[in-house]
């Protein structure tokens, strides 16, 4: 099953030391050598330029950043292939646990989401629920 792992904080201004750098990178190189991590990136801060193409009230405008307003920050994604939901998992713990080790006083959360893959599970048809 394929998974992207979603790291959000609400401390936009905290990017990764350097120590947390060098330990992700080896958790990656160990991860992609074992087929399971198939991309992954960070993301610029968030004082950066950027934008937002939005629909509201049935129009479609551009909102050109920075965005200094945001409460929570998506800092980067990673995409897995696992066996199941406990595979998963355990990935992401071990992820976050090099950010507890790496980075003291940071706040933030991986989450973890099961991506769509069209005819699998009924995935991307119209109507279907999420599962319990």
């Amino acid at each position: 099953m394929r998974i992207m792992y979603i790291v959000t904080s609400s401390q936009p201004d905290r990017g990764p030391t350097p120590a947390l750098m060098e330990a992700m990178g080896k958790l990656a190189d160990r991860e992609i050598k074992a087929g399971r991590m198939l991309d992954s990136g960070g993301l610029m801060p968030i004082a950066m330029a950027g934008a937002q193409v939005r629909i509201t009230d049935g129009k479609l405008g551009v909102i050109d950043g920075p965005f200094v307003e945001t409460k929570e920050l998506i800092g980067g994604y990673a995409i897995f292939e696992h066996r199941d939901m406990e595979e998963a998992m355990a990935g992401a713990r071990e992820f976050m646990q090099l950010h507890l080790e790496h980075m003291p006083g940071w706040d933030g959360t991986c989450e973890v989401r099961v991506m769509a893959t069209p005819g699998v599970d009924g995935a991307c048809d119209v109507g279907v629920r999420a599962r319990a």
